[in-house]
């Protein structure tokens, strides 16, 4: 009899994985994290009874908060991750040849488990010597530092618990700070359909310390509830309406493999429903 994982995020919708084989459990009073794996999605890692990732769908997720920003920016050298311990987000920003990147996970821990249990994600990029890998809290970090970045990429958990922090207009104006001229920030913003205070709340504090604040979608299976929003924050209005035919010269220039992200999606993802406009307020 097959044993299921059923994610309980929504107390009003819920999902199962197929659990074809548990490969780690760690069940106690402060945590339960368990990894196994699916035959659709490969390995899954769950915690709390929410699903955090993917090896089946975590490209889609990984490609479209690096690669947006950066290839919009244009000349994306200097890049900071918050958070990101799996080392997706990181294996997708070095695939830019003149990036240096600097990461901020702020437990050691997870980015050795992940990268024994979920090795795919990372693939590598922990021994790249253009990756910086710092190992305190992001938001401190963010206040602190006085090195200018020219994308912040904010790959975090949902705003609940030690990940609140990294939603609040006080650390999107350190982030601010942060930035170079004309610089991006990019969030993962959660799925509208079933988290749509996400949407709202971030629009409003990002609105307190940059001009252009938007969001872009993409569509990841496991996360319940739809297409997710990335949130997008900078000063110069024009990065999020570049024209097809540019991007696709950026694309094409970067010399990077993908797997999601083209030129036409990345133009088309701004692209928002009524739903969510009606949100950003």
């Amino acid at each position: 009899m097959t044993d299921w994982f059923e994610e309980t995020l929504h107390p009003e919708f819920r999902q199962g994985l197929s659990m074809d084989k548990v490969l780690y459990r760690d069940k106690s009073d402060l945590q339960d994290l368990i990894i196994f794996e699916n035959a659709r999605f490969g390995r899954v890692m769950c915690l709390d009874g929410v699903v955090q990732t993917t090896e089946g769908d975590e490209f889609v997720y990984h490609e479209m908060l690096a690669h947006v920003p950066m290839l919009a920016h244009g000349d994306a050298r200097r890049v900071l991750i918050i958070g990101g311990g799996d080392g997706g987000m990181a294996r997708e920003a070095l695939k830019h040849p003149d990036a240096q990147v600097t990461m901020v996970e702020i437990d050691r821990a997870v980015v050795d488990f992940c990268t024994e249990h979920l090795p795919n994600h990372s693939a590598g990029a922990f021994d790249n010597p253009r990756l910086n890998l710092i190992i305190t809290d992001g938001a401190k970090f963010v206040k602190e530092t006085t090195d200018r970045f020219d994308v912040i990429i904010v790959d975090s958990t949902d705003p609940i618990g030690p990940g609140a922090v990294l939603f609040t207009a006080e650390f999107y104006a350190d982030c601010k700070r942060s930035l170079t001229d004309g610089g991006i920030l990019v969030t993962q913003n959660g799925v509208p359909f079933v988290q749509p205070s996400e949407v709202t709340n971030s629009y409003g504090r990002l609105k307190q310390s940059f001009n252009d604040v938007h969001f872009y979608r993409a569509a990841v299976p496991t996360y319940q509830g739809g297409d997710m929003t990335f949130g997008w924050a900078t000063d110069n209005g024009m990065l999020r309406h570049l024209p097809v035919d540019e991007l696709t010269r950026r694309y094409e220039n970067a010399g990077i493999e993908t797997r999601y992200v083209t030129p036409e999606l990345h133009a088309g993802s701004f692209a928002l429903p009524k739903t969510v406009l009606n949100l950003m307020k």
